[in-house]
Protein backbone atom coordinates (compact mmCIF):
# COMPACT_ATOMS: atom_id res chain seq x y z
CA UNK A 1 0.00 0.00 0.00
CA UNK A 2 1.11 3.20 -0.63
CA UNK A 3 2.27 6.24 1.71
CA UNK A 4 -0.68 9.23 1.39
CA UNK A 5 1.55 12.09 2.38
CA UNK A 6 -0.48 15.05 3.63
CA UNK A 7 -0.34 18.30 1.96
CA UNK A 8 1.33 21.10 4.54
CA UNK A 9 -1.00 23.38 6.00
CA UNK A 10 -0.46 26.75 7.58
CA UNK A 11 -0.54 25.69 10.90
CA UNK A 12 2.32 23.99 9.90
CA UNK A 13 3.42 27.10 8.09
CA UNK A 14 3.06 28.37 11.51
CA UNK A 15 5.38 25.88 13.08
CA UNK A 16 8.30 26.74 11.29
CA UNK A 17 11.31 28.17 12.45
CA UNK A 18 12.86 30.31 10.21
CA UNK A 19 11.36 31.66 6.74
CA UNK A 20 9.36 29.69 4.27
CA UNK A 21 6.72 29.28 1.84
CA UNK A 22 4.34 26.42 0.63
CA UNK A 23 4.12 25.81 -2.60
CA UNK A 24 2.37 22.27 -4.22
CA UNK A 25 1.94 21.20 -1.00
CA UNK A 26 4.90 21.13 0.51
CA UNK A 27 6.88 23.44 3.06
CA UNK A 28 9.73 25.56 1.38
CA UNK A 29 12.42 26.53 3.69
CA UNK A 30 14.50 29.33 3.06
CA UNK A 31 17.54 29.35 4.06
CA UNK A 32 19.20 33.03 5.53
CA UNK A 33 20.34 35.32 3.16
CA UNK A 34 24.03 37.07 2.91
CA UNK A 35 25.16 40.05 3.99
CA UNK A 36 24.38 42.69 1.10
CA UNK A 37 21.13 40.72 0.13
CA UNK A 38 19.62 41.41 3.47
CA UNK A 39 20.95 45.15 3.80
CA UNK A 40 19.02 45.60 0.21
CA UNK A 41 15.75 44.64 1.45
CA UNK A 42 16.17 46.55 4.68
CA UNK A 43 16.76 49.44 2.44
CA UNK A 44 14.00 48.63 0.47
CA UNK A 45 11.47 48.26 3.37
CA UNK A 46 13.00 51.61 5.26
CA UNK A 47 11.62 53.54 1.61
CA UNK A 48 8.46 51.62 1.55
CA UNK A 49 7.83 52.63 5.28
CA UNK A 50 8.58 56.02 4.51
CA UNK A 51 6.26 55.95 1.82
CA UNK A 52 3.50 54.47 4.47
CA UNK A 53 3.93 57.46 6.87
CA UNK A 54 3.60 60.09 3.93
CA UNK A 55 -0.04 59.09 4.59
CA UNK A 56 -0.28 57.28 1.37
CA UNK A 57 -2.42 54.43 3.36
CA UNK A 58 -1.71 51.23 3.63
CA UNK A 59 1.33 48.81 5.38
CA UNK A 60 4.80 48.05 4.26
CA UNK A 61 6.35 44.72 5.79
CA UNK A 62 10.08 43.81 6.32
CA UNK A 63 11.23 40.49 5.09
CA UNK A 64 9.90 37.21 6.82
CA UNK A 65 6.64 38.35 6.48
CA UNK A 66 4.28 35.87 5.55
CA UNK A 67 0.88 36.38 2.98
CA UNK A 68 -1.80 33.88 2.52
CA UNK A 69 -3.00 33.07 -0.96
CA UNK A 70 -5.22 30.53 -2.64
CA UNK A 71 -3.77 29.45 -5.75
CA UNK A 72 -3.52 26.31 -7.41
CA UNK A 73 0.11 25.02 -6.34
CA UNK A 74 1.28 27.97 -3.94
CA UNK A 75 -0.69 29.00 -0.35
CA UNK A 76 1.72 31.42 0.57
CA UNK A 77 4.41 33.91 0.37
CA UNK A 78 7.50 35.25 2.17
CA UNK A 79 8.73 38.74 0.53
CA UNK A 80 11.85 39.87 1.04
CA UNK A 81 9.97 43.58 1.55
CA UNK A 82 6.59 44.17 0.04
CA UNK A 83 3.45 46.66 0.32
CA UNK A 84 -0.08 46.47 0.87
CA UNK A 85 -3.71 47.47 1.26
CA UNK A 86 -4.52 44.40 3.82
CA UNK A 87 -6.87 45.13 7.05
CA UNK A 88 -3.43 44.95 9.54
CA UNK A 89 -3.11 41.00 10.66
CA UNK A 90 -1.77 41.83 13.83
CA UNK A 91 0.35 38.35 14.98
CA UNK A 92 -1.24 36.59 12.11
CA UNK A 93 0.15 36.18 8.32
CA UNK A 94 -1.41 38.73 6.13
CA UNK A 95 -4.16 37.22 4.26
CA UNK A 96 -4.45 37.89 0.20
CA UNK A 97 -1.46 39.18 -1.63
CA UNK A 98 0.72 42.25 -1.51
CA UNK A 99 0.09 44.79 -3.98
CA UNK A 100 3.89 45.26 -4.35
CA UNK A 101 6.41 42.16 -3.48
CA UNK A 102 10.49 42.55 -3.65
CA UNK A 103 12.87 39.58 -3.71
CA UNK A 104 16.40 39.97 -3.45
CA UNK A 105 18.26 37.62 -4.64
CA UNK A 106 20.72 35.68 -2.09
CA UNK A 107 23.31 33.70 -3.70
CA UNK A 108 21.86 30.70 -4.71
CA UNK A 109 19.67 32.56 -6.88
CA UNK A 110 21.47 32.44 -9.82
CA UNK A 111 21.21 29.51 -12.83
CA UNK A 112 18.41 27.78 -15.35
CA UNK A 113 16.68 25.97 -13.14
CA UNK A 114 16.78 29.27 -10.34
CA UNK A 115 15.38 31.76 -13.54
CA UNK A 116 12.55 29.21 -13.86
CA UNK A 117 11.85 29.10 -10.21
CA UNK A 118 11.67 33.33 -10.01
CA UNK A 119 9.61 33.70 -12.96
CA UNK A 120 6.93 30.57 -11.67
CA UNK A 121 7.16 32.88 -8.13
CA UNK A 122 6.44 36.07 -10.42
CA UNK A 123 3.75 34.57 -12.53
CA UNK A 124 1.92 33.46 -8.62
CA UNK A 125 2.29 36.66 -7.53
CA UNK A 126 0.41 38.34 -9.94
CA UNK A 127 -1.84 35.49 -10.54
CA UNK A 128 -2.75 36.29 -6.84
CA UNK A 129 -2.91 40.08 -7.32
CA UNK A 130 -0.05 41.68 -7.07
CA UNK A 131 0.20 44.59 -9.31
CA UNK A 132 4.83 45.27 -9.32
CA UNK A 133 7.18 42.44 -8.30
CA UNK A 134 11.11 43.69 -8.70
CA UNK A 135 13.84 41.25 -8.85
CA UNK A 136 16.88 42.37 -7.24
CA UNK A 137 20.21 42.03 -8.74
CA UNK A 138 23.01 43.23 -6.96
CA UNK A 139 25.84 41.68 -9.15
CA UNK A 140 24.24 42.90 -12.29
CA UNK A 141 24.48 46.02 -14.04
CA UNK A 142 20.27 45.69 -14.19
CA UNK A 143 19.70 45.69 -10.35
CA UNK A 144 16.35 45.91 -10.02
CA UNK A 145 14.19 44.66 -12.81
CA UNK A 146 10.22 45.94 -12.24
CA UNK A 147 7.62 43.50 -13.72
CA UNK A 148 3.85 44.45 -13.99
CA UNK A 149 1.23 42.47 -13.81
CA UNK A 150 0.30 44.65 -17.19
CA UNK A 151 3.31 43.55 -19.12
CA UNK A 152 4.95 40.47 -17.16
CA UNK A 153 7.51 39.38 -19.45
CA UNK A 154 8.88 42.92 -20.49
CA UNK A 155 10.38 44.33 -16.71
CA UNK A 156 11.77 48.15 -16.70
CA UNK A 157 15.31 47.97 -15.66
CA UNK A 158 16.62 50.50 -12.92
CA UNK A 159 20.42 50.89 -12.67
CA UNK A 160 23.11 52.76 -10.46
CA UNK A 161 22.04 56.14 -10.24
CA UNK A 162 18.76 56.12 -11.39
CA UNK A 163 15.56 56.19 -9.32
CA UNK A 164 13.05 53.07 -9.33
CA UNK A 165 9.87 53.68 -8.72
CA UNK A 166 6.59 50.94 -8.78
CA UNK A 167 4.45 51.89 -10.90
CA UNK A 168 1.16 51.35 -10.77
CA UNK A 169 1.18 49.69 -7.50
CA UNK A 170 2.26 52.60 -5.08
CA UNK A 171 1.86 55.96 -7.21
CA UNK A 172 4.85 58.46 -5.99
CA UNK A 173 6.56 56.03 -4.34
CA UNK A 174 10.33 56.33 -5.01
CA UNK A 175 13.73 55.13 -3.88
CA UNK A 176 17.51 55.87 -5.87
CA UNK A 177 18.85 52.42 -6.68
CA UNK A 178 22.15 53.53 -5.31
CA UNK A 179 20.31 52.77 -1.34
CA UNK A 180 20.46 49.07 -1.64
CA UNK A 181 24.30 49.56 -1.79
CA UNK A 182 24.83 51.81 1.19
Amino acid sequence: MATQIRAATIEDLYRVDGKAEIVDGELVLMPPTGEEPGRASASVYISLRQYERQGNGGRAVPDNVGFIVDLPKRQSFSPDAAFHFRQPAGMKFVEGAPVFAVEVRSEGDYGKTAERKLAQKRADYFAAGTLVVWDVDLVSDEVIKSYSVADPDQPRIFRRGEIADAEPALPGFSMPVDELFS
